[in-house]
């Protein structure tokens, strides 16, 4: 007879609240993944396209919002799905309760930190997919790439260099020139 493996324990909400402040982590399908603080090269694309993203709104005067990490995306309640995104943009502001997204956002940035790449490229993939996300993107700074996915259009893996102009499909005209982010971080 096979020994019983031990089960992990399920996380529910009120334990992931109850986390210290301090705490990075995300909950996948009930189990908490901690995550290290990001680097500085990670935090200058991080306000470089938030700059970006957060003048453009501004100037359209819709609905939709910036955020940035750490702000909780709960994505599933059964079993606990909550994420950190980097950068996000939603657009409905019932999803907004004071203290987190309640659903999928519009629009995902993950910047990818060395030490957990499959994290951005396969699990949050899946996970955004899934949860209905229009469009993710995936910033890789050490293959110096962008990865789109464009799930309303099931455009998946479109790959563009740091010297590209790129496209932010969820609206017509907002276009990201990763050239000058690139000579921010002198690469």
């Amino acid at each position: 007879m096979p020994a019983l493996r031990p089960q992990p324990q399920i996380t529910t909400f009120e334990q992931y609240e109850a986390l210290p402040e301090d705490a990075r982590a995300e909950v996948f399908d009930g189990q908490i993944h901690y995550m290290a603080s990001p680097s500085q090269e990670h935090q200058t694309i991080s306000m470089e396209l938030s700059t970006i993203l957060n003048t453009y709104l501004k100037n359209k005067n819709g609905p939709c919002r910036v955020f940035h990490a750490p702000f909780d995306v709960k994505l599933n309640d059964t079993p606990l799905t909550i994420v950190q995104p980097d950068l996000m943009i939603v657009c409905n502001k019932d999803k907004l309760d004071g203290k987190c997204c309640n659903g999928a956002p519009d629009f995902i940035i993950e910047i990818v930190s060395p030490g957990n790449p499959s994290d951005d490229y396969i699990r949050k993939l899946y996970y955004y997919k899934n949860a209905d996300v229009r469009e993710y993107w995936i910033v890789d700074p050490r293959r110096k790439t962008v990865t789109v996915n464009y799930f309303e259009e099931n455009i998946l893996n479109l790959q563009y260099s740091f010297d590209s102009t790129i496209k932010v499909n969820i609206y017509d005209d907002l276009l990201i020139n990763f050239s000058e982010i690139a000579d921010l971080l002198n690469i």
